[in-house]
């Protein structure tokens, strides 16, 4: 196994503890949409109250991330790979990079817009502000579709990231899971 116990092959505390919060923040932002889309409106607005909280929570973690990684460098890719899955998987970080920055921004703009220039509640601990954008309907609309768009292309990306990281594991045996599951000897 390639890179097998060797710690600089591995990812930094810092970059492993920001991956599984976002991780965990972006499923648990699916679920409240997902859920909140059949309930009564009183219901559906607490539940979207969060997920748009989350959302610009999964926004400046995204920022931190990115910074985190322009200062840290990462570890090299196995050696292994072969030169077609490392650039699918250059190509691909980078593009969850993008949505996981799009999406909520693309919320962002839904709520400033829809709202009519309201702030984005905290949960209850303090407002974030309303983006700067026009309140007519074709503003609204495109941020809508934005958000659905970039959403569903994050839920395709996030599907080949877990997949190859289970055919990393599983397969090719290389030892690619454990540069960023902690747990993991």
């Amino acid at each position: 196994m390639a890179n097998d116990n060797n710690p600089a092959a591995r990812y930094g505390r810092g970059a492993v503890v920001l991956h599984w919060l976002i991780a965990l923040a972006i499923a648990a932002n699916y679920v409240l949409a997902w859920v909140s889309e059949d309930l009564p409106k009183e219901e559906r607005m607490a539940l979207m109250g969060n997920h748009k909280a989350l959302g610009i929570a999964i926004l400046l973690l995204t920022m931190l991330r990115i910074v985190w990684r322009l200062v840290h460098k990462a570890p090299p890719l196995v050696e292994t790979l072969k030169a077609w899955e490392a650039a699918l998987s250059r190509v691909t970080h980078a593009a969850l990079y993008f949505v996981m920055l799009a999406v909520p921004l693309a919320g962002w703009g839904l709520h400033s817009s829809a709202s009519q220039g309201k702030a984005v509640g905290m949960f209850g601990l303090f407002d974030f502000p309303a983006m700067p954008v026009g309140f007519d309907k074709p503003t609204v609309g495109m941020f809508h579709e934005l958000h659905e768009v970039f959403a569903t292309l994050m839920l395709v990306l996030m599907g080949l990231h877990v997949l190859a990281a289970l055919k990393h594991q599983f397969l090719d045996k290389d030892g690619t899971l454990r540069r960023m599951v902690p747990w993991m000897p």
